[in-house]
């Protein structure tokens, strides 16, 4: 009697995972695979932060830590969002958990009942609807299109809203598309919440210093809606930490509270050694944030370049994150041989076996006429990469 319980049946799995675990397998067969399918940063953990770590093993930093964090990394993180996004917090409406992934599932599992309906724009990140499935919520997917430059209006907000909304979840920068919302645009979404009480905004900022606008606008900057706004941010993006696993919120302490609960029962503190090197990240040089951040810049300046010259491609460029997002559907019902291009997973399929590039198709993301290109990767790899796309998709007839 193998029966999985029907809230794990109710889940997909990760398309970015299974496109990563497709393309290691084909590595693994001796294929030069170059991989665009991961979101993660190319680089080390700076020194300084490493340096930190190992201090933290030396001084015995190894116990148990509080289930919300230790005080002086929560500390840190306040210092950091009055410093940097002008905002206050009490370090009693931090809280820090095993990466920003957990985050915004503490507050989904926090405050979605049964029945709940959290709109998510698309494309939207691939866990969010995963999430709210797994609280027994309903997701309520917007569509913004590429004309739009992937974000929703007032208007489309105003016409999703019905009495069961509990939550909107707003990535931004985002996550696959790397559009960027305004202050000016924030201030029109937070205009059309202010009418509906219940509501309460996620608002994921971890590519909060991946920009290339210059400002970072935040939810919680507008005073009539800070106390339903939740923060989610964490070291992993901004600091090349991924595999350290540390993600923070900042919220009402009602809602912290009641993630303290949910996350003192199933996983308590996150790692004593990573919440030292992640205050070390926040109270250290940031010079390192702005050289990575240049970097992406510089990237994301020659693979918009690159895909624009691709036939039947279009292009929008990101204002933020490392990934471009482009329309492939151009491409549908072309082929190869036998091989027919339905959509834009069998697209992205066709570049990693014929073309042994790992992308990864849109319709994961909620947006099935594009695909998502990572370029967290050096620039002889995109390059190279970008030259195998375009000599494929020159095969498709």
């Amino acid at each position: 009697m193998e029966n999985l319980s029907d809230r794990l049946n109710r889940l997909s799995p990760s398309a970015t995972l299974a496109m990563s675990q497709r393309s290691s397998e084909l590595k693994a067969q001796g294929v030069d695979v170059i991989n665009l399918s991961v979101g993660e940063p190319d680089f080390n953990t700076p020194d300084h932060i490493k340096e930190a770590a190992k201090q933290a093993i030396d001084e015995n930093f190894s116990k148990y830590s509080p289930v919300p964090g230790y005080p002086a990394l929560k500390n840190a993180i306040v210092a950091k969002l009055k410093n940097e996004n002008g905002l206050d917090y009490a370090p009693s409406q931090i809280l820090c958990s095993n990466g920003a992934k957990q985050s915004v599932c503490n507050t989904i599992m926090a405050i979605i009942n049964a029945g709940d309906e959290v709109i998510i724009p698309a494309p939207y990140w691939v866990s969010y609807p995963q999430m709210v499935k797994l609280a027994d919520g309903e997701p309520v997917i917007v569509e913004a299109t590429i004309e739009q430059d992937f974000k929703i209006t007032p208007e489309q907000l105003e016409a999703a809203i019905t009495p069961k909304t509990r939550a909107l979840i707003l990535c931004s920068p985002s996550n696959p598309t790397g559009s960027v919302y305004s202050l000016e645009e924030l201030e029109g979404l937070k205009n059309v919440l202010l009418r509906h009480e219940r509501v309460i905004v996620i608002a994921d900022e971890i590519y909060e210093h991946i920009n290339y606008v210059g400002s970072h606008a935040s939810m919680a900057s507008f005073p009539d809606i800070k106390d339903r706004v939740v923060i989610i941010n964490g070291v992993s993006k901004a600091y090349a930490m991924t595999g350290w696993r540390i993600g923070f919120i900042a919220a009402p302490e009602w809602i912290v509270k009641g993630c303290n609960k949910l996350q003192g029962q199933y996983t308590s503190g996150p790692c004593s050694v990573s919440q030292k090197a992640a205050e070390a990240a926040y109270t250290g040089s940031q010079d390192c944030v702005e050289q990575m951040r240049q970097a992406f810049e510089r990237r994301k300046n020659l693979i918009v370049k690159l895909a624009k010259d691709i036939p039947g491609f279009e292009v929008r460029e990101p204002k933020g994150a490392f990934y471009l997002f482009p329309k492939c559907s151009y491409y549908f019902g072309k082929k190869d041989g036998d091989r027919v291009i339905n959509n834009s997973t069998d697209f992205a399929m066709y570049l990693l076996e014929v073309g042994h590039v790992a992308t990864v198709g849109g319709d994961a993301f909620g947006s099935p006429e594009c695909f998502r290109m990572s370029y967290a990767t050096s620039d002889e790899n995109i390059v190279e990469a970008m030259r195998r796309i375009k000599e494929t998709v020159a095969r498709l007839k």
